[in-house]
């Protein structure tokens, strides 16, 4: 590591043999600005070696960079903290995630964002089955394929799909949204896949900005409740032909 890279860090911490818990008190001991902000220099935290539970309820506006892997739950519980991981992670990655943002740039197991109620997580590769299960708020990306049963219950919140998803797409599914650009292998009862309207492709493309994914919105269709198209058809019918399963 060179000079300059270690002159824009607050502090380098070797987390190879470290646990769970060592990992937060190396972090809670580094001295931190009075003002925390988007320029604030980061903690970095080299040879993630996959352990489980690892930045678990981070609670202090941190901004981390972690090189290596991490293991199951993962960022679980996130407040505040603003994360990138290169590398790829287990299951569980930002279960129950309350705010902050959750960048990895590598792959994810099953139960992305599980049960989040804020905040931004991105995967830039491919999220196993069950992605923003349970999903209560804020924003889910995955730029490659998501797993079968993704939004699965989902009340409120956002995913963004930039590939495929399997089976089950939307079950269950409220008042959360879903943008999706590949092949979906089944909807799930009750949703319809629709074409984007004006004002969803503005979302959408300010969420695709947030995020640091490159896309255009118009490749994107909208997944949507059953009760989300009768209100757009009451209001003029803006809506084609929707496909239901």
């Amino acid at each position: 590591m060179s000079d300059e890279a270690k002159s824009e860090s607050l502090a380098t911490i070797d987390i190879s043999e470290l646990d769970a818990g060592e990992v937060l008190e190396r972090l809670r001991a580094v001295e931190m600005p009075e003002t925390i902000d988007h320029e604030t220099p980061s903690i970095e935290l080299r040879r993630a070696h996959g352990g489980d539970n690892l930045l678990m309820g981070l609670d202090k506006p941190w901004r981390i960079n972690v090189r290596g892997t991490l293991g199951d739950y993962a960022l679980a519980f996130n407040r505040l903290a603003h994360v990138r991981v290169t590398g790829s992670v287990g299951d569980g990655l930002g279960e129950s995630m309350v705010s902050g943002a959750v960048r990895v740039h590598g792959n994810a197991g099953v139960g992305v964002g599980v049960a989040m109620t804020g905040g931004t997580l991105a995967v830039y590769g491919n999220a196993g089955d069950g992605c923003a299960a349970a999903l209560r708020g804020g924003e889910v990306f995955v730029r490659g394929d998501v797993g079968h049963n993704a939004a699965h219950g989902a009340l409120h919140g956002t995913l963004v799909i930039g590939g495929d998803a399997g089976m089950n797409l939307g079950e269950a599914m409220m008042d959360a949204m879903i943008f999706i650009r590949g092949r979906i292998g089944s909807l799930g009862q009750g949703v319809a896949e629709l074409p984007l309207i004006p004002k969803d492709s503005v979302r959408l493309g300010l969420l695709l900005i947030n995020a640091g994914i490159r896309g255009d919105a118009k490749d994107f269709r909208r997944i949507v409740p059953q009760r989300v198209f009768d209100e757009e058809q009451r209001r003029k019918g803006v809506i084609g032909h929707p496909s239901w399963r």
